[in-house]
């Protein structure tokens, strides 16, 4: 028997790939397909079964062009209604792969059809869970990611969690391997541990939905306290993987590099934006009036989801040479389809060409804090991070509503911009200049450089 994990750092999610005997099974894989087929070539084994813990919302799974590709038939949970071929199996019910089994536990709650697997080996043991978006290490899924249509308000849906907890999972032994599909930085979840797999003996003791620590209401209260508004791509991204999508392979062939003269064609049309992936380095030396910054070399994926919010959003990428088939295959895993090409030359070739660029502004952050107490100091990171340590002075947005919160800042004003290290920044200054704010500057390694400074003084 073999189980891999295969953990994507970007989306904080892992896919598992298991076989046993020439038999193997795919659960939650993502939209690149080649990566589950190239193992069951190297194993030598037929693909079985493609299984789905639910469906998932801030990604878009690869399950349709896996099971094309494969001929493999595609599992739900009870309750899953999809618009393609798939095999919605009962609670309880068990498919065999190679020597091993592999059991339906319906455990709703994060969703109405989340469903945990439970593998059983060839000696009838009770071996691990893959337990999707229901169970996390050190935490659970969010009851309020389900469809706005839904008949379960999210108050329900904790309820539902804490019931299919207790009835499903916290009864199996201690010596059980929990796989979820999810590692801390998710949006799916409030506070998950960095590590991505445990066993369930550990999490008995420290999970507040396995130790006892509360009750089935107090429960409930802490998952529908202070939930952050759901990324707006979510609902998006549950229609594809309900509906069905384009296969990866279209998307790639599909797109072209395009001439400075076609890319400045395309920039102004309805809906389309010019999204600049290469570093914020790069970024800040010049870039393509009104584009936004958001680098490969971070959590792309779900902060494209994040700031640009729409997934009919028509893209028009900036990328270093080499890197656009990386971009594109990125933005697809959110459900961001609609790029229509890719500069041709890259950003060079728009500076060569003599179109107008810009820059943003930095500053070391040993400058800074020699006159971090005279500024206008705009600080994007998260609540929680900011509530641990922060400069007093600054005003505190969160990247994820910056946009939405923009008229709290005046366009007059010298803004200086940190995240934590500087990614998040650049990111909030391409945001800001789009709107008009010239005169900002972003404060290079962020929080953590600032912190370090001011230790050392």
């Amino acid at each position: 028997m073999k189980i891999e994990q295969i953990y994507t750092g970007c989306l904080f999610q892992a896919s598992y790939f298991i076989e046993s005997n020439g038999e193997s099974a795919v659960i939650d894989p993502l939209r690149e397909s080649d990566i589950y087929l190239d193992k069951v070539k190297k194993t030598k084994s037929k693909l079985k079964y493609i299984f789905e813990t639910h469906f998932h919302a801030d990604f878009v799974s690869g399950h349709l062009t896996l099971s094309k590709l494969s001929g493999a038939p595609i599992i739900f949970g009870p309750k899953a209604k999809t618009n393609f071929q798939s095999i919605i199996a009962k609670d309880l019910q068990e498919f065999k792969v190679g020597d091993i089994t592999i059991k339906v536990l319906h455990t709703p709650g994060h969703t109405i059809e989340s469903t945990t697997y439970l593998l059983i080996d060839s000696e009838g043991r009770n071996h691990c869970i893959f337990t999707g978006d229901t169970l996390f290490l050190g935490d659970v899924g969010r009851p309020d990611l389900a469809q706005k249509n839904s008949d379960y308000t999210p108050e329900m849906q904790a309820g539902m969690l804490f019931d299919s907890i207790q009835a499903k999972i916290s009864i199996l032994p201690d010596d059980v391997v929990v796989y979820p599909a999810h590692g801390a930085g998710s949006a799916c979840g409030k506070n998950m541990m960095k590590e991505t797999f445990d066993l369930l003996g550990n999490q008995k003791k420290i999970n507040y939905a396995l130790n006892g620590s509360c009750t089935r209401s107090e429960f409930i209260k802490i998952l529908t306290t202070d939930l952050l508004e759901a990324p707006s791509y979510f609902p998006q991204n549950v229609l594809m993987n309900k509906n069905g999508y384009e296969d990866l392979d279209d998307l790639l062939n599909s797109n072209k590099a395009l001439s400075v003269n076609d890319f400045m064609a395309l920039m102004y049309s309805k809906n389309t934006i010019v999204l600049d992936t290469r570093s914020s380095l790069d970024f800040s030396n010049g870039h393509i009036p009104n584009s936004y910054f958001i680098g490969l070399n971070g959590s792309f994926a779900p902060w494209v989801g994040e700031i640009l919010k729409d997934t009919s959003t028509n893209i028009l990428l900036i990328a270093d040479e080499g890197k656009e088939k990386e971009a594109i295959t990125r933005l697809s895993r959110v459900g961001f389809d609609n790029c229509l090409g890719y500069l041709d030359g890259g950003f060079l070739s728009w500076k060569n060409s003599g179109n107008k660029i810009e820059i943003i502004n930095n500053i070391s952050p040993l400058d800074f804090t020699n006159i971090k107490d005279e500024v206008f100091t705009l600080d994007v990171r998260k609540k929680s991070e900011t509530s641990l340590s922060s400069l007093e002075s600054s005003i505190k947005i969160p990247l994820s509503i910056l946009e939405s919160k923009i008229d709290h800042l005046d366009t007059n004003d010298n803004i200086y911009i940190h995240c934590a290290g500087g990614y998040r920044s650049m990111i909030a200054a391409s945001i800001l200049k789009r709107n008009g704010f010239n005169q900002i500057v972003d404060i290079n390694k962020g929080f953590s450089g600032i912190q370090k400074c001011l230790i050392n003084s």
